[in-house]
């Protein structure tokens, strides 16, 4: 079963997004593709996302393959259950989440100007994306802007001296079958993690990641927590509120984005 939501300190609404995205569903468009390997299945040879997941060898559970959001309540507001004011803002940083959170100040947002969403957000647009495991990363291969996140799992650390990068630098590590997930160096205007725009961010944000996988079913549960000390006076933290569903047999097209003429009125 999915994990009953516990959510802590959740991020803030944001506005709908002044841009066209035009990427249709890539399903049926190859014949004779194998099945999908090692995914259980049912008595009549469909892919059961049902059963439990499938394992590597080493008995570690195989996340790789094609996921989705399974629900949007909260891709345009995370603070549904408790309200912005209990969000930790430093006081400059509430004033600017203040200003932009009528969505005076979509255009503002990289968005709009077909730029790629960053960490998380990009993980939750309504468009699967796939992970893929190597002896010394996990790849995320998004259809949303035909994009691409690596995350190095070989023990390696960002030097100190490396530029901010627009979806920051990722390490990763195993807790059991959880893959946890640390950003750093972000050069990304806004944090987010639903919606458009809102919640600033510094260069000294971290985000640490938690893609848990269920026991019972292709899903993964995902929590986040972000450290900001120029911008929240403590961890925020969301808990189990959101989940991926596998995506069997799923393969991307390129996506275009086309700005919406209307942005320009």
């Amino acid at each position: 079963m999915p994990r009953t939501p516990k959510l802590k300190l959740l991020l803030a609404p944001l506005p709908a997004v002044l841009l066209l995205c035009a990427a249709p569903l890539a399903l049926g468009q190859w014949r004779g593709a194998p099945p999908e390997p090692n995914a259980p299945r049912t008595a009549s040879g469909d892919v059961d996302l049902e059963a439990p997941p499938p394992v590597h060898a080493n008995g570690r559970v195989d996340l790789q393959g094609s996921w989705m959001p399974n629900d949007n309540r909260y891709i345009r507001d995370l603070a549904l259950d408790i309200g912005d004011d209990k969000v930790p803002y430093q006081p400059w940083a509430r004033r600017l989440f203040d200003e932009r959170k009528d969505g005076s100040h979509s255009r503002e947002d990289p968005d709009a100007h077909c730029l790629p969403q960053g960490v998380p957000k990009l993980d939750f647009v309504s468009y699967p994306w796939k992970l893929v495991e190597t002896p010394s990363s996990v790849v995320m291969l998004f259809e949303t802007f035909t994009f691409w996140r690596q995350i190095f799992t070989d023990g390696r650390s960002v030097d100190p001296s490396a530029k901010p990068a627009w979806m920051g630098y990722s390490t990763g590590r195993w807790d059991g079958d959880t893959l946890v997930v640390t950003t750093t160096d972000i050069d990304w205007p806004y944090f987010q993690l639903y919606g458009l725009e809102g919640v600033p961010q510094s260069p000294e944000m971290t985000i640490v990641e938690r893609f848990e996988p269920s026991a019972e079913a292709q899903e993964l549960a995902y929590d986040i927590a972000a450290t900001d000390p120029q911008t929240f006076t403590q961890t925020v933290t969301a808990e189990g509120y959101r989940t991926f569903r596998w995506q069997p047999g799923f393969e991307f097209l390129p996506q275009d984005c086309v700005l919406d003429p209307a942005a320009n009125d």
